[in-house]
């Protein structure tokens, strides 16, 4: 196990940092490879429901009323922009017991799944979720004692309409490639998935969110890379990471998830 965790470790070392393609057909190591990121726990998340969010319904008045001072449209909150990002993500102040480190942005082209289906699943590997972001920001964040966890999160903004409109993507993708893909272009060997899958996610926080896994490929053994995306207003928060060191789900630490989401509602 510690050659295996050895080997993918390094294939992964090629892929973080934003800087390289996603890795060979070792397979789903480069899978591992939203190549900005490391290893973590494996610690297995613990179940909570994601409840749907209501959609509050329109009354019309059955008489009319009386006319009064003009009421200006309800606009949508403004996206916020690469300054503004780069302060609303997470700093080692705000995530006592974690080191936090900046990263560079990822190549424009990354790998592309062979099924259209996936590429939503593949976007978020490459640190790109769709549509395509105004502005981005990139962290590592690790625990502060082993450097575990490791945890890679970006954060993007897109506007409301596109935000909500890439959860909806995601959650259709995971449902439609559970039985796996293969994808190629990320600059090494094609890269293999196992499967993908939807899990509960670690906090319900923020307006929406979504947690699934896609299983990555290292030579038939399988390895788990676990991704929690929050939805706040056109903002999404994407936290990554993955398990090295065997098939067990890593886990996302709760306490990222709620600190991000605060940040970001005291922005709206």
């Amino acid at each position: 196990m510690r050659q295996r965790t050895a080997v993918v470790a390094t294939a992964l070392t090629l892929a973080i940092g934003l800087t390289a393609g996603c890795g060979g057909e070792g397979g789903g190591d480069s899978a591992d490879k939203p190549r900005h990121k490391k290893a973590a726990t494996s610690t297995p998340v613990p179940a909570t429901p994601v409840p749907a969010t209501p959609v509050p319904s329109k009354s019309v008045p059955a008489t009319p009323t009386p006319a009064g001072p003009a009421q200006p449209a309800a606009s949508a909150p403004k996206a916020l922009s690469q300054a503004q990002l780069e302060k609303a993500i997470l700093a080692k102040s705000d995530v006592p017991g974690f080191d936090v480190a900046p990263m560079d942005a990822p190549p424009p082209q990354g790998e592309r799944a062979d099924k259209s289906e996936c590429a939503p699943l593949t976007a978020v590997i490459n640190g790109r979720p769709e549509p395509a972001a105004q502005a981005s920001a990139y962290r590592q964040l690790t625990g502060a004692k082993d450097n575990r966890p490791a945890v890679s999160e970006f954060l993007t903004t897109h506007g409301v309409q596109d935000a909500t409109t890439a959860l909806s993507r995601l959650r259709a993708a995971v449902e439609a490639c559970e039985g796996g893909f293969r994808a190629s272009g990320g600059g090494e060997g094609p890269s293999t998935y196992q499967g993908a899958k939807a899990l509960p996610v670690a906090a319900q926080v923020g307006d929406d969110a979504f947690a699934y896994q896609v299983t990555g490929d290292y030579e038939g053994e399988p390895v788990p890379l676990v991704f929690h995306v929050v939805r706040s207003g056109g903002t999404l928060a994407t936290f990554y990471t993955a398990n090295l060191e065997g098939p067990q789900t890593p886990r996302i630490p709760p306490a990222l998830l709620t600190a991000q989401a605060d940040k970001l509602t005291k922005l709206k």
